[in-house]
């Protein structure tokens, strides 16, 4: 057993963190309250000076979809943060009412809608890129995307793209 005396801490060297300079942001959801997490870090990232890359893939697509990024809808089937039963979940109308309800509190607190809020993310300078293979596996085009969209890149090229970053998935 060691005396005080001789027992000798060490402590580590303190270290200031190093700043988050970039970020690539995966949004793979296409409900309400999947999408704006993401758009949210992504603006917020912008608004600190952080260098921003969104990368829509599977369902996210929805968000960048031209015909389709005015009308998503909060899941309120089998999730379980909404607190209501799944059979009420999905009685008609639920989704539309729960939608309704999330885009007052957002529009309460400044959030802007989906489309507004791409474009004021791209207009700081963040990039927007879609996924290829989600992009083939349902069968879109190029034209199908708002103007926004910087492309459609395959898996490697995002990670080209995403070098150095702190890659964050919504």
């Amino acid at each position: 057993m060691k005396t005080q005396e001789t027992q000798t801490l060490e402590r580590p060297e303190e270290k200031t963190p190093k700043p988050i300079e970039r970020v690539s942001i995966i949004i793979s959801k296409g409900s309400l309250e999947g999408v704006y997490p993401g758009l949210i870090m992504a603006n917020g990232a912008r608004m600190e000076g952080i260098e921003a890359t969104l990368f829509f893939t599977f369902f996210g697509l929805e968000t960048v979809i031209d015909k389709r990024m005015d009308d998503l809808k909060v899941a309120t089937v089998g999730n379980p943060a909404m607190h209501i039963p799944t059979m009420i979940g999905g009685l008609p109308g639920m989704s539309s009412f729960a939608t309704k309800k999330m885009q007052a509190e957002m529009e309460k607190l400044d959030i802007p809608p989906i489309r507004e809020f791409i474009e004021m993310i791209h207009d700081t300078g963040a990039e927007i890129y879609v996924c290829k293979a989600t992009v083939d596996m349902f069968h879109l085009e190029e034209e199908d995307f708002c103007e926004q969209v910087d492309g459609v890149i395959s898996v490697g090229e995002f990670y080209e793209k995403s070098a150095g970053a702190e890659i964050i998935f919504t």
